[in-house]
């Protein structure tokens, strides 16, 4: 019974990974600005302290959170091409 256990528990985990590496997600367009040059642009705003997320969203920008230096939360939806804000 054990070995059946193991074995269903096995393939389970090889079925996830097969499926994890089948799933399409967006990218960022071609051409666009490196990731380190939205980050600079974030962190040239007034008032900026530190980001605390970043995640590109598969409605093709980037999502931002960071924090200013008087606490406040800022949540930014920046174009992967330019780095302006959406």
């Amino acid at each position: 019974m054990g070995r059946i256990v193991g074995a269903l528990a096995g393939l389970l985990l090889l079925a996830g990974v097969a499926s994890a590496q089948t799933t399409s997600t967006a990218l960022p367009p071609q051409g666009s600005l490196k990731l380190s040059q939205i980050i600079a642009k974030v962190e040239a705003r007034d008032g900026f302290a530190y980001i605390s997320e970043i995640e590109w969203s598969q409605s093709g920008y980037y999502e931002v959170t960071y924090m200013t230096t008087d606490k406040a939360k800022v949540e930014l939806h920046l174009d992967p091409m330019s780095g302006a804000t959406r």
